[in-house]
Formats: structure tokens, C-alpha cells, sequence
């Protein structure tokens, strides 16, 4: 029987009885929710009951090439697993451990994927096996499976791996018939075992596997070639180089793509879009070009993939050998290799990985035997199940599609945002602007109006390259609101946001000023640089004052114009987006400060640390970071904690550290509560653990809003800017007056999709007294970071809240 892990039944009954009697959500100005251990509102009748799935075994392994983020899913697996009620085995090296058995197939405890959620790679090990391939190695397979009772497995690899497990569901009666005939399994066993459920979780750091928005892995490699360029950066400038990388990406260009755009390169080679015939001319003209006009270093990345137009490979050295001799530059050739999988998982895979993992449990539990093997994937913001067999046609058909020599499918197989990706990134790479059409006389500006944070330079570097290729004159206001009332502003060029991309803060200047002290001051100096268009950068004064100036319309008609918010905070707090730029800086910069902060426990005697984040009243920083940190607790506003919580996590973190854990890491949000401060709950867990551990506080400040920003943050700038641009020149196309209620709109991610909504229709959505809004979607992630850290609590999948939410609209 597997550990039952978050007390009794009596216990997780009287929590639900708890639960059960409070709300989930007030409709007060103060969105909290009431409930502190419970998280969201749900049923979870079977989370509170999980006896029902005592005696199932899952299996867990990892296959293929290693990716960052693997730890984290094999993590939420067994974790979750426990919590259910479950036995769950590490199934060492993949499928050699599988065919081997023995000690390869060792029954998971909760300390043994502790402290493992940051570090990359696996710790059960990944292994290609011929065996496995054929029908004898399937059959001793099967049987390792059977002995120990597992009937449950979750696979995390690439494609090849997924495959081959779905061709063991489909075999498995057979297999099992094959056991009972050589009288090495019992037809009782047979009966008990007869169906083999499989789940996929996708690590792969090539993003290769259609079927989901991002594989697991991916996001750190992009880190790794980013921060590699960042720093080749720095020397090809001192010696005016130019740098040919190569990333992987046999099959897939999907890294060079998009590291391409991150860090600008001059030229990129992908599998899918092969160069012309007569590229090694048009690359040369491009890169000489550039050192006409200053430019110090260029850089060319080439995917480990990349062809030519006839299917023939082009390698990096060749690339250098066209630049040497043909523009006798010096030129240096860096290939990434495995480097790109190694190194701790960002914030990001260490989320998708335990998410995944935790959402693969469910769909275990929930699998009949007439279910299909489903693959988890991520679809925006929800994991969502996916048929296994659907996601390898379809990777299948780019192959076919790229052996065909049908680019423009291959790219199109791929998805809408390598499409989108592919086509950005052909535009702002472009030397200089087209020449203006003579139907577009418009002026468009720029401002920034918050804190600073990642990627807001990137987005500033795209509306103006995006405007400027539509035809527009682009401006530049420096110093905000401010800035515009004093009339600070300046054309700004194609050529002057030249290395934008990677650089932190905002170089236009950046205040907190709301619009609505200067209404008159904006009116005229609008006027004065005839401004058709307004495109403001920032967080929730951003978002406030586009407001402010569309209700102002009606006094001053200068403000009728499209005026439209690219949200950009690390607090995440703006309505109507999911997603705003700079928090996945922030997120990495907390997680990598906590990894820290935990490695100086090592040697040491047990030791807590108690760290407060920034954000506001918004507890999205301190939720996330506490998920991706694997922290104990995470005390957020939206959530209030009272003292009985708080005694409760104390006694909590108490009990696990007198085993063999070594270190605790408790998150709170800066103004999680006005009496429970920071020095308070350092000196209650000092105290009450003081015979157990000792506990040290950090304040994380402004070094959250500082760094380079993370690729993802760069690449969300780039595209929300240029999709601004794409509805400001809808607008102006119309006539231009800004009448219409999106002509002062929020950019915003929601379900996967760009939207842009009218900051009137949001204010009925916000909490303006504490800057946040009053629905927020990753609270529904509270009750897993709780679970994952052995605590009682409440969790719904997000196959659930898909069902809920579902239900609700055909209600509504």
C-alpha cells in the first residue's frame, strides 16, 4: 500500500465539511478567497475520498533524450500519486528497466523526489532500448509490470518514446495471454491487469510534437542559447566577429526560430523554411551591409537540421566558410550541443513539469478501458488531454511534409505561432524600413508607464519596426506621462532600437504617473506632434490611465484616437491578460535566488528560509515561484491566512524536518497581510522550530524587476507590439478617429488567444483599491502547491474546471 499522504479520512473529511461552509470568491472590491486551505471552489469528493484508488500502481519513466524539467513531472507524478492514494514506481533507464526489472523497478517514497524539482535531466535515468522493440523484450516487459501490479504508466519522452508505448497498450492483452501460457503469470493476474492505461508527458527540448503549445524542456534550452549569445555578445563586439551557433534541432527549427528572435540574429537556417538558391549571396549582401551602417558584430544561428532547398544539409562550417571567404571577416563557429539540456529548469518547466505530471495522475484514474493513450499538453493556460495517436499523425505529416519539399506546409503543421514567429522575424531583421506608401501620412508614439521589468525594450523595439513597415511615422515619449505633458517627444528609427531585445529596464524612461492629473497637457501636445495613435507599455497605471484618457474623450477630443495598453508588470496584476510582460523574468530571478538560498542550507543544520516577494496584492509571484521553488507555503492577499494557519504550517514544516529533509522554504507576498508581517512569521517559525531548525528571512526587493529578460519575455514583447500595431492600422484604415470602444483597449493573452478589450468594459472586472482583478486563473493552481508540499488540501484538474466552466457558460 503507497504512502497516504494529508492525514485520515476523518481528517480530509472534516477539511471538506470546513470547506464546504465558506465561499470561494467575495464579490467585494477585495477579491479573497476565504476558504485558506481549500484554495478554489470545487467538489472534490474524490480527492476527499481517495480510498477508492488505494491498490492501483503507477509506473513512471522517463525514455529518449533527457530534457530540463523531466525531475519536476516525475516529481508531480509521485507526488500526487501518494496523495491520491496510489502506489507509484520509479521505472529506472526507460525501457531497459522496463525489459530488466530487478532493482530498475523501485517503489517511489515523497522524500525521494525531494529538492529535485530545479535541477535538469532525470533523476530515474532515460535509455534508448533495442529490446523493447521487439515482441520477446515487450513480453518481459509486460511481466515486470504485472508482478508488481502495475497497470498504470506514465511515459515521458519525445514522439519515438510515446509510440512505442501506445504500441504496448495496444499489445497488452497479448502479451498478457503469452505470460499465462508459459505459466508465468496467473489468469487471475491476467483478469486483474488486463488493461494497461497510458498517459504521455512530452519532454523534448526540440518543441517537435505537435499536439501541445510547448513540450517540457524547451523553454529552459531557449535560456541556455540566449544566455550563450547574450555573452558572445560582449566579445564579437570588442573584435567586430561574427559568430555561426548551432543549436539542436534535428528535425525541428523551432530553438533557432526563436533564439533568432530573442537576440536578434542576423540570419537564422531551419528544417522548415529552407534559404534560397542563392543564399550564400543575399546572406553576405545582409551581413556587409551591416557593417556599413556601424554594426559590430553579426550573428548567424544554424539549426543542426538545417537544409537547402534540394534537401542537402547545411552545416555550421560551411555557413563560416561562405562568410570567410567571401567578406573576409572573422569569423568563429560555437556549437551548443548538449549544453542546451543541461543546467536547473526554469521557472517555467519546473510549472509545466509538475502540472503535467500532476494532470497525468488524474488522467490515469479517470481512464476506462475503452480510453484511448492521451498525451497531456498545454494549451494556453489549461492542460488538456489529448488522444496520443492524433499528435503523432500530425508530427508525422510535417516529416512527410518537409521529405515532400512542401515548406510552406511543414510551417504551417507547425502551428500558428511558428507561423507568426517565422513571419516577425523575417520583418524586424530587415535593414531599414520600406519606403512609406503614399496612402499613410499617420503619426504613431510610444510611452511607458509603470516599473520597469523584462521585455518591455523588445516591445518597444517591435512597434517601432512594425509601424515603420507599415509606413507609419513612429515617435518616442520618454519619461511617460510626464514626459508627454512636457512635450518630450522624438522621432525615433528602424535603426535606433538596433540590440533592443536583450536589454532590461525601459530606455524610454519609465514613471508611475497616472494620466489623469495632466489631461490638459496630453490634449495639447497630442495635438502639437499630431499623434493618430498611442501605444503605452505598463502595468496597472498603464492600464488606469487608458482608462482616465477614454473617459475623457468627451471633454477632449484629442483623446479620440486608438490608444492601446501592451500590459507589462512583474506583478501580473492588469485585467483582462493572463500574461504580462516581465513576469517570467521575475520568476526565474525569485527561482534562481531560492536555489540559492537552499544550496546554502547544505551542510548546515536544518534550516527554513522565509522570503518575501514582490507584486502588490497580487499573490501571483509568490504563488508561482512558491510552485516552481518547491516551497512549504506561499502566503498570498487573496488568500487569507489566519493564526491557526499559520500554527498549523509551523507544526507542518516541524514534522518534516525532523526526518531527512534538510531545508524549508516559506514564500510571502509583500502585503500577503497587514499584521502578520515578515519579521512575524520568522519569529514564529524560529520559535516554535527552535529544537528542530533554524530560520533566516530574505527580502527579494527590486532585484525582481531587474536581469536580462527571459526568452519568453522577449518574444511576448515582440508580438504584442506587433500585434498593436496590427490593430491600431485596422483603426486607422477606418478613418482613424478612435471611435469605436476597442480604440482604448487592453492587449491581452486570454484562452490562448490576443484579444484586445476595451479598458471601460475591464473596470467592472478590477479591484482598483487593491490593483487587482477580481478573477484570476492561476489561484486555481494554489491547492496543487500545497499537495506538492505534503500539505491537506483540495485540488480540481483542469480537465474538471474545463467541464466546470463548460457547464456554467451553457447555464448562463
Amino acid at each position: 500500500m503507497g504512502e497516504h499522504v494529508g492525514g485520515n479520512e476523518a481528517q480530509r473529511m472534516k477539511s471538506l465539511e470546513r470547506f464546504e461552509r465558506r465561499d470561494s470568491i467575495s464579490t467585494d472590491p477585495a477579491p479573497r478567497i476565504k476558504n485558506v486551505k481549500g484554495g478554489i471552489e470545487t467538489d472534490a469528493l474524490r480527492m476527499m475520498k481517495p480510498n477508492s484508488w488505494n491498490g492501483k500502481a503507477i509506473g513512471v519513466f522517463c525514455s529518449g533524450g533527457d530534457s530540463q524539467g523531466m525531475n519536476a513531472a516525475v516529481r508531480g507524478v509521485v507526488r500526487m500519486g501518494l496523495y491520491c492514494g496510489c502506489k507509484v514506481y520509479f521505472i529506472h533507464e526507460g525501457y531497459v528497466g522496463m525489459v530488466e526489472g530487478g532493482k530498475l523497478i523501485q517503489e517511489a517514497s515523497w522524500e525521494a523526489v525531494s529538492g529535485i524539482i530545479q535541477k535538469g535531466g532525470t533523476i530515474i535515468g532515460s535509455a534508448r532500448c533495442a529490446e523493447f522493440r521487439q515482441r520477446p523484450g515487450r513480453v518481459a516487459a509486460a511481466y515486470n509490470l504485472v508482478i508488481r501490479g502495475i497497470s498504470n504508466i506514465v511515459c515521458i519522452g519525445g514522439d519515438g518514446s510515446l509510440t512505442g508505448a501506445n504500441l504496448f497498450r495496444a499489445e497488452w492483452a497479448s502479451l498478457l495471454q503469452e505470460l499465462v501460457d508459459s505459466l508465468k503469470i496467473t489468469p487471475e493476474q491476467q483478469e486483474q491487469f488486463k488493461h494497461l492505461n497510458i498517459v504521455g508527458l512530452v519532454g523534448s527540448i526540440d518543441n517537435d510534437f505537435c499536439g501541445t503549445d510547448m513540450t517540457i524542456g524547451t523553454d529552459s534550452a531557449l535560456h541556455r542559447i540566449v544566455e550563450c549569445i547574450d555573452a558572445i555578445t560582449t566579445t564579437a563586439q570588442s573584435h567586430q566577429r561574427t559568430f555561426v551557433l548551432e543549436v539542436m534541432g534535428r528535425h525541428c527549427g523551432y530553438l533557432a526560430l526563436v533564439a533568432s528572435l530573442a537576440c536578434e540574429a542576423d540570419w537564422v537556417f531551419i528544417p522548415e523554411w529552407p534559404p534560397e538558391e542563392n543564399w550564400p549571396e543575399q546572406m553576405c549582401k545582409k551581413l556587409a551591409q551591416e557593417r556599413e551602417m556601424g554594426h559590430r558584430l553579426n550573428i548567424v544561428i544554424v539549426s543542426e537540421g538545417a537544409i537547402d532547398r534540394t534537401g542537402k544539409p547545411i552545416t555550421s562550417e560551411q555557413v563560416k566558410n561562405v562568410i570567410v571567404d567571401r567578406l573576409k571577416q572573422d569569423c568563429r563557429i560555437t556549437v551548443l550541443g548538449h549544453v542546451q539540456r543541461g543546467g536547473n529548469a526554469s521557472a517555467f518547466d519546473r510549472i509545466l513539469g509538475t502540472r503535467m505530471g500532476a494532470e497525468a495522475v488524474f488522467a490515469l484514474m479517470d481512464a476506462t478501458p475503452e480510453t484511448e493513450a492521451c498525451v497531456m499538453s498545454i494549451d494556453g493556460n489549461q492542460a488538456v488531454r489529448t488522444q496520443l495517436t492524433q499528435c503523432v499523425d500530425r508530427t508525422q505529416m510535417v516529416a512527410k511534409a518537409m521529405a515532400d519539399k512542401n515548406w510552406e506546409l511543414a510551417v504551417k503543421l507547425r502551428g500558428r505561432s511558428f507561423v507568426r514567429n517565422l513571419t516577425t522575424y523575417k520583418m524586424l531583421t530587415k535593414l531599414k524600413a520600406p519606403v512609406k506608401p503614399d496612402n499613410k501620412n499617420f503619426n504613431l508614439a510610444v510611452m511607458c508607464i509603470g516599473a520597469p521589468c523584462g521585455g518591455i525594450n523588445a516591445a518597444v523595439r517591435s512597434f517601432v519596426r512594425n509601424g515603420q513597415y507599415k509606413g507609419y511615422k513612429t515617435f518616442a515619449i520618454y519619461d511617460g506621462i510626464e514626459g508627454l505633458a512636457a512635450g518630450n517627444v522624438k522621432e525615433i528609427t528602424w535603426t535606433d532600437v538596433n540590440g533592443w531585445n536583450g536589454e532590461g529596464g525601459a530606455l524610454l524612461g519609465i514613471k508611475r504617473t497616472l494620466a489623469g492629473d495632466y489631461l490638459s497637457a496630453l490634449a495639447e501636445n497630442i495635438k502639437k506632434f499630431q499623434l493618430a495613435g498611442l501605444v503605452i507599455i505598463g502595468g496597472f497605471e498603464a492600464y488606469h490611465s487608458v482608462l482616465q484618457l477614454a473617459e475623457a474623450r468627451k471633454t477632449f477630443p484629442e483623446f479620440h484616437i486608438p490608444i492601446i495598453v501592451v500590459p507589462a508588470t512583474i506583478s501580473n496584476n492588469v485585467p483582462g491578460t493572463d500574461f504580462c510582460l516581465g513576469a517570467d523574468t521575475a520568476l526565474n530571478e525569485i527561482c534562481e535566488i531560492c536555489d540559492r538560498l537552499k544550496q546554502s542550507a547544505i551542510g548546515t543544520r536544518r534550516r527554513v528560509f522565509v522570503i518575501e516577494t514582490m507584486g502588490g496584492y497580487c499573490g501571483y509571484l509568490a504563488t508561482l515561484a512558491g510552485m516552481a521553488a518547491g516551497a512549504d507555503a506561499a502566503y498570498i492577499f487573496e488568500e487569507p491566512v489566519d493564526i491557526d494557519g499559520l500554527r498549523n504550517d509551523v507544526l507542518h514544516l516541524t514534522a518534516k524536518m525532523s526526518t531527512n529533509v534538510q531545508r524549508g522554504l516559506i514564500i510571502r507576498n509583500e502585503n500577503a497581510h497587514s499584521n502578520y508581517s515578515l519579521d512575524f512569521i520568522r519569529r514564529l517559525y524560529a520559535e516554535e522550530g527552535k529544537d528542530v531548525f533554524s530560520c533566516r528571512e530574505a527580502i527579494l526587493g527590486h532585484v525582481q524587476q531587474g536581469g536580462r529578460p527571459t526568452p519568453f519575455d522577449r518574444n511576448l514583447g515582440t508580438k504584442l507590439a506587433a500585434r498593436a500595431i496590427e490593430f491600431m492600422d485596422d483603426m486607422l484604415s477606418k478613418g482613424g478617429l478612435g471611435n469605436e470602444p476597442t480604440s482604448c483597449g487592453l492587449l491581452g493573452i486570454t484562452k490562448r488567444q490576443v484579444n484586445l478589450t476595451p479598458v471601460q468594459a475591464l473596470a467592472v472586472q478590477t479591484d482598483f483599491l487593491h490593483r487587482v482583478p477580481r478573477t484570476q486563473w492561476w489561484l486555481n493552481l494554489r491547492p496543487l502547491l500545497r499537495i506538492m508540499a505534503k500539505h491537506d488540501s483540495v485540488y480540481r484538474s483542469d480537465a474538471e474546471n474545463i467541464d466546470a466552466a463548460a457547464q456554467k457558460a451553457e447555464i448562463l
